[in-house]
């Protein structure tokens, strides 16, 4: 069994908020072992049209992912909450290896179990392809 991962559900706004801060923190670190660790072993992903379980998955996903979106940066925001669940809506920004810039927009829907480990995670994703100049994430 898994220690407690703080915040516990059922979420307040300012819970639900501190698990976002988290979260955005964990993958601004573009460290997928970090990032895996906020997920139970056995997490069910839906990452744009790629379905993921568990860790390992997530680690190998997330490596190659960063490797492709280089200069990656992330903003999350709270949308809402209520028990065990929370609504996220992000975007970030990255270019890849031509060096073409993109801002990706979303949204993610999020259900943890009851040590506050992210059970589910089902995220809908669109790029934008974007001038340098036009970016917002330096």
């Amino acid at each position: 069994m898994e220690q407690q991962r703080p915040p516990l559900p059922p979420f307040t706004e300012e819970t639900a908020r501190q698990k976002i801060q988290m979260a955005e923190d964990a993958w601004n670190s573009k460290d997928p072992e970090r990032v895996s660790k906020a997920y139970t072993v056995d997490s069910e992903w839906r990452n744009r049209s790629v379905f993921l379980n568990g860790r390992e998955e997530i680690v190998k996903f997330l490596t190659q992912k960063w490797q492709k979106e280089q200069e990656y940066r992330l903003k999350k925001e709270y949308w809402a909450h209520t028990g065990n669940r929370i609504a996220v809506r992000f975007e970030y920004e990255y270019h890849d290896e031509n060096g073409q810039w993109f801002r990706a927009y979303g949204n993610e829907n999020w259900e943890f179990d009851e040590n506050g480990y992210m059970a589910k995670r089902y995220a809908s994703i669109n790029d934008l392809p974007i001038e340098e100049k036009d970016r917002k994430f330096r």
